[in-house]
Order: structure tokens, then C-alpha cells, then sequence
């Protein structure tokens, strides 16, 4: 199967778009099919499989989408019209200019398409300060679908939350596949233990890009109001353009919060010493993140937003606080710091539960929807 995988934003792999793209990508290619990326990445310039397009100028706005880790691509069909062409399935990252390019060459050639749906109309209008301005949301959803969704032959979701949300804000079901971004096998308990200086202190873990949706100020604010604000140690693991605004907002901490990326290796060590996971996020798609947790033996408390996903990796209300409310958080944290036997209780409660969500079978069922649209246009003529 040759494959045309077109993504408007692809960078390095510190955001879950990206990630989720080349964990497509590599277990492709592993399988033997052909896959060409028409991508905007520089970086990527030159390797084989790889056909890269200018970036798109937007004068000012570039400096502004760059600090948001935003880069779009120019819309090329001199590039896209040999490599869509001789694809027998066309796969969509994100309803952009490049994506929406490729699609009308798509249709040209009678080429199945398919497109994942990796952005709620939030992370969208969060750029303009309008997130919470439902009529903007709903206008980007209307322009996703008219632009792009309605003429695919598939869309990917990785959760029934966001098809709901979606299909019910344009007023239109679509050809759904939903399917997990899944969890990598390397996710499991290692042992490792905590760093000499977080020996005494009780390590409450963030995994998530530093912007206005994820919350991060919720969890700083809850740790303030902790009847053991002094004992705990906040890491956010992650990059993004609050990262300084978020380093000033803790300095009221005792402890000063780590703010880092962390390599894989780091990274699984992490999410195996910390004592407790907390994903603050107001909006989210699905949280694979919380789920990597999980998977490491965590146990998560997760805002219960009605504009989040996660929530229902949750066992009781135990695991759920109030959305946006610090003193809930700060509550729940207290709980478990207060009761360590019940802590490992639902450690074990949770063993498993991140099972379901291998990567390799979500990857399997991503390989299936593509094979389903090449044949349902063959036998359609």
C-alpha cells in the first residue's frame, strides 16, 4: 500500500498531533507500506519518504503562531500532484491549507481520503482569546466540516467525546472510525526511584503542553492551598509559550515547580517515581498522556470538564475534581497524601486499565481503516 500522509504541522515530537503522526508513520513503514510525508519540517528536508513544502507567511502572525509552536504550511499542488497521484490512499493530519490542497487533487484522481481529527475547535480560537466563545467554536468546527470532513471517505477520532462533540456541533454524522492514539509498550513500571532531592517530598506530576487549555495555573493554585503545601513538588513535564508566565505564577510555591521536556528515558522514569498524577486540562481531545500515567502505575485525578475527554479514565470520584476549582483539586490531593494505603489501593485498582489502549492494536486498526477506504473505492468504481 503506498501511502500519502499530508501534515500541515509537524515538528519535533513534543505535542500529541505530531507524536501521534509519526507513531503512524513508523508502524506503517513497518509493515512494509510505502509512505510519503508532505510536511512544512525543515528539519526533515532531505531524508527519503519525506517531501517538504515552504512554510506559509503570514507576516506578523508568524512570530505569534511560532511561539504557540504553530507552523503552517503553503498550500503547494505542484508538490502534492505527483505524490497524491501515485498514492492508493490519501491520510489527512490536520483540516489546513496543504491538507485541503491535497484533497481536491485527491478528488481529481479518485484517490480515497481519510483524516484524522486531532484539534477541538478550542485549541483553535484559544490562539485569539475567543475559547470560550461558543459561537466562535462553532463557526471552526462548521468551517473543519465544510472545508474538509464532509468529503473524506473516513475520519479518525480517538474518542467517541470529540465525534460527539463534533458531529453534533455541524449537525452531520460522518464515516467514523474511532480509534485510540494508543500507548506505547515502553509505558510500563520500571522501579525507578525518586531523585535525592525529592527524597521527602510528595512528587505531583503534569504531563501537557504549557497553553491556556491544559490549566496549568489550577494545579499550581490547588498545591498553594494543600494543607501540605510545603511537602509537595510539582513537575510539568512539557514545552509551550506560557512556560515563563507559568515559573513567575509558582514562585509563591515553597517549592519551585520543575518545568522541563524530558527525553523518553527520563520521561519513563518520571512518570514512575512521582506519587500521584494530576491532568488539570480543560480541554482534551483524549490525554494520552494520562494514560502513559497509567500505564507507569499511576493513579490520576482529572478534571471532570464537561470539554475534556479524560474524564473518563476516572474509576470514582475519588479521581475527579472540579473543573477550573483549585480548592477541589487541593481537596483531593490532600486525600490521597492523608491516606498512602488507599493511595496503593487504587494503584492496583488501576493495573490494566491502560492495556486496552495498546498502540499496536490502535495502530492494527488505523492500517484497517485504510485498507476499508481503498477497497470500498474499488468496488465503487
Amino acid at each position: 500500500m503506498k501511502v500519502c500522509m499530508v501534515c500541515d504541522v509537524l515538528g519535533e515530537e513534543n505535542n500529541g498531533t505530531t507524536v501521534a503522526a509519526m507513531n503512524l508513520i513508523r508502524s506503517l513503514r513497518a509493515k512494509g507500506h510505502k509512505v510519503t510525508v508532505v510536511c512544512p519540517d525543515q528539519n526533515r528536508k532531505g531524508m527519503e519518504g519525506y517531501v517538504i513544502v515552504d512554510k506559509l507567511n503570514l507576516g506578523p502572525l508568524n512570530g505569534y503562531l511560532a511561539k504557540n509552536g504553530v507552523t503552517l504550511s503553503r498550500a503547494s499542488g505542484k508538490l502534492l500532484e505527483p505524490v497524491v497521484q501515485d498514492a492508493d490512499v490519501v491520510h489527512l493530519l490536520v483540516p489546513f491549507a496543504l491538507a485541503n490542497a491535497a484533497l481536491r487533487i485527491a478528488r481529481k484522481y479518485h484517490k480515497p481520503v481519510t483524516a484524522s481529527f486531532h484539534a477541538q475547535a478550542e485549541n483553535i480560537t484559544s490562539h485569539f482569546f475567543m475559547k470560550d466563545f461558543e459561537p466562535a467554536n462553532k463557526i471552526a468546527y462548521l468551517q473543519m466540516y465544510y472545508a474538509t470532513y464532509r468529503h473524506v471517505d473516513a475520519v479518525h477520532y480517538p474518542t467517541e467525546f470529540i465525534r460527539d462533540v463534533f458531529e453534533n456541533a455541524v449537525g452531520h454524522k460522518t464515516n467514523a472510525y474511532v480509534i485510540s492514539n494508543g500507548v506505547g509498550e515502553r509505558f510500563r513500571p520500571n522501579g525507578a526511584k525518586k531523585p535525592s532531592e525529592f527524597k521527602n517530598k510528595f512528587v505531583i506530576l503534569f504531563s501537557g503542553r504549557y497553553s491556556k487549555e491544559k490549566s496549568h495555573t489550577v494545579l499550581i493554585d490547588a498545591a498553594a492551598l494543600s494543607r501540605h503545601e510545603s511537602e509537595i513538588q510539582l513537575i510539568f513535564a512539557g514545552d509551550g509559550p506560557l512556560k515563563d508566565k507559568l515559573k513567575l505564577y509558582s514562585k509563591k510555591l515553597t517549592n519551585r515547580p520543575v518545568f522541563a521536556f524530558f527525553p523518553h528515558k527520563q520521561m519513563l522514569n518520571v512518570l514512575n517515581y512521582a506519587d500521584l498524577y494530576v491532568h488539570p486540562a480543560e480541554i482534551e481531545i483524549e490525554a494520552i498522556a494520562c494514560l502513559e500515567a497509567i500505564a507507569c502505575g499511576q493513579v490520576p485525578i482529572i478534571s471532570d470538564s464537561e470539554r475534556s475527554a479524560t474524564k473518563k479514565f476516572a474509576l470514582d470520584e475519588n479521581n475527579l475534581f472540579k473543573a477550573n476549582d483549585p480548592q477541589s483539586l487541593a481537596e483531593k490531593i490532600d486525600f490521597f497524601i492523608e491516606n498512602p494505603a488507599v493511595l496503593e489501593e487504587y494503584r492496583e485498582r488501576y493495573q490494566g486499565m491502560a492495556e486496552e489502549y495498546s498502540q499496536k492494536t490502535s495502530m492494527d486498526r488505523m492500517e484497517q481503516m485504510l485498507f476499508d477506504v481503498i477497497e470500498k473505492k474499488r468496488s465503487h468504481g
